[in-house]
């Protein structure tokens, strides 16, 4: 037999070879069998593990493909919003020079030949007029200035536009600044 510490734990330079230590539990067994799980439900345990993971990851390389894609699609959004002022401007201009030169003038065929450039651009970049003129509004789409009696046009559709507005794929830049038909006045 081997000595014991005061604790009544055996000392462990005491213990031969083959010899195995007696503690104060009743069976020792059961301790080890409840340590030990069963070697296929760890398999299986870690297999959904590595199965959640790679879900995981792969859900996270979608997601991020995504996002850049989104982030390179409307990288240019900025920049866009910032250029529709100057486009109303130079249709103002446009409009100014065709009633005050006429549809001959040399000016006006060079700012329309710059203006029809800029409309290019904007396509290329995706971006595309609202419809507006004559549509149902769209609160989504279109900003309602007033509303008017309108005998010709229907109640709830545009009458006409006081600003263009602009999407540039599937997101509004600038909602279209309208007029809307409160369908026909009252008759007296």
């Amino acid at each position: 037999m081997t000595n014991t510490q005061e604790h009544g734990e055996p000392d462990p330079v005491d213990i031969e070879p083959g010899e195995v230590p007696v503690t104060g539990e009743a069976n020792p067994d059961s301790r080890e069998s409840a340590e030990i799980p069963d070697p296929q439900t760890e398999l299986d345990k870690w297999k959904d593990v590595a199965a959640r993971s790679q879900a995981d990851l792969d859900n996270f390389r979608k997601r991020m493909a995504r996002e850049k894609s989104e982030a390179i699609q409307y990288a240019n959004r900025s920049l866009l919003e910032q250029l529709l002022p100057i486009i109303d401007n130079f249709e103002m201009g446009l409009k100014a020079a065709a009633s005050a030169e006429g549809d001959s003038s040399i000016i006006l065929q060079g700012m329309s030949m710059v203006f029809k450039q800029i409309g290019d651009f904007l396509t290329d970049q995706g971006v595309e007029i609202v419809p507006s003129d004559g549509v149902v509004f769209d609160p989504n789409i279109h900003e309602a200035l007033k509303q008017e009696h309108n005998e010709t046009v229907p109640e709830g559709h545009v009458i006409y536009t006081m600003r263009r507005g602009y999407r540039l794929k599937e997101r509004i830049l600038r909602a279209a600044t309208v007029v809307v038909s409160s369908g026909p006045g009252e008759v007296s």
